[in-house]
């Protein structure tokens, strides 16, 4: 074996051992970490951290927890937001993922499967969990009407799951019913004289 295969092949197992140290420490908390330096710590300590920490890990694929309203009416007026979206629909900057040159005509059933996200690309609402679909959350449903017809745009636009379509459906008709969005209601003409007969009959 040559020295310059040699020489590599250490330099390589260095930069690994560095690579997985640094990994490793940016998901140690600081008391971790120093329990872990100092070697007065004992073994027993040292295990009950690593559970304690483990314990207080974010999961975020976990959608189990549930989020009112009126924090994601907060959330939507938040300067987060702003900086996530920068002012655009939530669904605007959203690409499907998906086999081949054309998209399925119909998008996934659900993202969210026994409470965590089952996909590597869920959809617009699904991805965000401060987003939540409620009549009251007038704001975000704004953004799937369209503003030339003042119809829900179709799911193909917007990228929406078929469970969240269906949640955004019936969120924008309560809302209707409640009076928070306007609509048009096209004018009809009636014709009264086939309800009304003439007077001289």
């Amino acid at each position: 074996m040559s020295l310059l295969r040699i020489v590599g092949k250490q330099f390589f197992t260095a930069y690994r051992e560095v690579l997985t140290k640094n990994i490793r420490l940016l998901y140690l908390s600081p008391f971790q970490l120093t329990a872990e330096e100092n070697p007065e710590v004992s073994a027993e300590e040292k295990q009950s951290t690593v559970q304690e920490n483990e314990g207080n890990r974010v999961d975020h694929k976990d959608r189990n927890r549930i989020i009112p309203v009126e924090t994601s009416i907060r959330y939507l007026k938040s300067e987060a937001y702003q900086q996530t979206y920068q002012g655009e629909p939530v669904w605007k900057q959203y690409r499907r993922n998906h086999k081949g040159l054309y998209p399925p005509r119909k998008t996934r059933k659900t993202c969210i499967r026994q409470g965590r996200i089952s996909t590597g690309n869920p959809c617009p609402i699904c991805r965000d969990e401060y987003l939540v679909l409620d009549h009251r959350n007038v704001n975000l449903i704004k953004q799937f009407i369209s503003p030339q017809s003042g119809k829900v745009l179709s799911f193909q636009i917007t990228g929406l799951c078929q469970k969240k379509h269906l949640q955004l459906l019936v969120a924008v008709e309560r809302a209707m019913n409640c009076g928070l969005i306007t609509y048009d209601v096209p004018f009809r003409k009636y014709d009264y004289s086939e309800y009304y007969p003439a007077e001289n009959q």
